[in-house]
C-alpha cells in the first residue's frame, strides 16, 4: 500500500546497532528513507525471521540510502536477548507500551489483550521517506494475522515504488 502522510515522531530505547536512544530526527538526519519493521512478538518465529532477513539483505538497503529498523513491543530485556542471538546490524528499538506501533497504525486484533502473543499486535511495516522538509510515511503493510509478515523482497519493491 502507499500513499504518503506525516511520519510519527519516536524516540526509543536502542539495543542494537545506532544510537541509544535512537529517534526519527536522528535516523532522518542521515537516511534518506526509514524502513520501520514493527514485529508482533519475541517469540514469534516469522517476527525473528523477518528480523534476520532485513539484517541479511542490508547491503540492498543500504544500496538504496535506506536502514531497516526493528520495532519489538517488549521489555528491553528480551530485546537484547534477541541481539544477543543475532547479531543484527540495524538498529532493534524496545517499545514495550506499543506506542510507536499505535503511532504508525499497526494493528491489533483485541485491543484489550494487546500484551498477549495471540491476541496482541499483528505485525507492519512502514516506510517513511526522510528526503523532503518532514519525514512521510510514504509505504506501509499492515497484517492481518500474527503470520502475516511481507517478504523482504516486497518491503524492497516497496521501496523501490517510492524512490522514484
Amino acid at each position: 500500500m502507499s500513499g504518503s502522510q506525516p511520519a510519527p515522531a519516536f524516540e526509543l530505547p536502542n539495543v542494537g546497532a545506532g544510537p541509544d536512544p535512537c529517534s526519527l530526527a536522528t535516523l532522518s538526519g542521515t537516511e534518506s528513507f526509514v524502513v520501520l519493521l514493527f514485529h508482533h512478538d519475541d517469540e514469534c518465529h516469522d517476527c525473528r525471521a523477518q528480523a534476520k532477513k532485513a539484517g541479511e539483505r542490508y547491503a540492498a538497503l543500504r544500496a538504496r540510502d535506506a536502514v531497516a529498523v526493528s520495532v519489538l513491543p517488549r521489555d528491553r530485556e528480551r530485546a537484547e536477548d534477541w541481539q544477543d542471538r543475532f547479531d543484527l546490524p540495524h538498529p532493534l528499538l524496545v517499545d514495550p507500551d506499543g506506542t510507536a506501533g499505535d503511532d504508525y497504525g499497526q494493528p491489533v486484533r483485541l485491543p484489550v489483550f494487546a500484551e498477549l502473543p495471540i491476541f496482541g499486535r499483528l505485525p507492519a511495516v512502514a516506510i517513511v521517506d526522510a528526503r523532503g522538509a518532514e519525514p512521510e510515511v510514504a509505504w506501509t503493510y499492515r497484517g492481518r494475522s500474527t503470520w502475516d509478515h511481507p517478504s523482504m523482497t516486497t518491503v524492497l519493491e516497496g521501496l523501490d515504488s517510492v524512490r522514484e
